[in-house]
């Protein structure tokens, strides 16, 4: 999780750039084809009840893909470039195909959206996802010279190994995530036009909110690595070559980090998934990440050790 670099924020900004550019180019090429207004919004049936001019339609989808983009752009970090990535799949899945169930219809009255376009949505998802993390590996983690380590130590002899794991969540975090996916089907299906769009913040918000609800948080020779509890992927590592120091802080979610789950402020980000103690990891770079876990000063001290004994290697 470092900085946001001018390749990452470019990586970022490129499938939205390449779902949008696909949207308007089928808009261009069939738009001799389509009707004015368009159907844009779809009984439980699949049945037409929403309908949006052409012009307008063109103007709310280019607005909903540059301001998703935006986002990702200015607060993607290196590990999350996939959640980018299947956002804009899945956007630009459904407006293509919104565009192609309305493709030569006289009446838009009579167009048909079927249910199965949210599932081929998914699957562009997926695979757009595994372009974003296959990506990543052309964003380098930053290079520091090594820095001097500071804070709590756990004396280990020489040829001793040790690691430390904990499992803590939220249940607020489970609940709200689960509301967010259980209202995205109702949402996308019953809501007018362009609210149905709102329920595609749902699974931007459900998905990562549900990954980060119950988490396992482990120090060892690898460095701190934050992860699901129930999962490997996505994950937060910080080798030890970036650990520049480990200690332990009380935070508040809300007034040091703006809310719960992954934050990211100014010089710092955090997996936050309540108030009070948490490991804090200076980095090399300058940044901190800190994790909300009980038994928050063993994990420091232990990283510190081996954050050490890595250094001297």
């Amino acid at each position: 999780m470092n900085r946001a670099t001018p390749r990452l924020r470019a990586l970022a900004a490129l499938p939205f750039v390449l779902a949008l550019a696909a949207h308007l180019l089928v808009l261009a090429f069939l738009h001799d084809r389509l009707p004015d207004p368009l159907a844009t919004h779809f009984d439980g049936g699949g049945r037409a009840d929403g309908f949006t001019s052409r012009a307008a339609f063109t103007v709310i989808s280019t607005a909903l893909l540059l301001s998703l983009g935006a986002g990702w752009t200015l607060l993607v970090r290196r590990t999350a470039l996939w959640g980018a990535w299947a956002t804009a799949g899945f956007t630009g899945a459904l407006l293509v195909l919104l565009v192609r169930d309305n493709l030569d219809a006289v009446d838009a009255a009579g167009v048909s959206s079927p249910l199965v376009n949210l599932t081929v949505a998914a699957a562009v998802a997926g695979l757009f996802a595994a372009a974003g993390w296959a990506l990543t590996r052309l964003v380098p983690p930053e290079d520091a010279a090594p820095v001097a380590v500071d804070g709590p130590r756990l004396p280990l002899g020489a040829s001793e190994v040790a690691g430390w794991t904990r499992a803590t969540g939220s249940r607020p975090l489970t609940v709200l995530a689960g509301l967010a996916l259980a209202a995205t089907p109702a949402v996308l299906l019953l809501a007018p036009w362009p609210g149905a769009l709102l329920g595609l913040l749902g699974l931007v918000i459900g998905v990562p909110g549900l990954a980060l609800a119950r988490i396992r948080v482990t120090v060892d020779r690898r460095g701190l690595t934050v992860r699901p509890a129930l999962g490997s992927r996505p994950r937060i590592r910080v080798p030890l070559d970036e650990v520049a120091g480990a200690d332990v802080r009380d935070v508040s979610a809300v007034a040091d980090f703006g809310g719960w789950g992954y934050r990211v402020r100014a010089h710092r980000t955090g997996v936050v998934l309540r108030s009070g103690e948490a490991l804090v990891v200076r980095r090399a770079g300058g940044r901190e990440f800190a994790v909300t876990v009980p038994d928050a000063r063993t994990g420091a001290a232990l990283l510190n050790t081996l954050a050490e004994r890595h250094g001297k290697v």
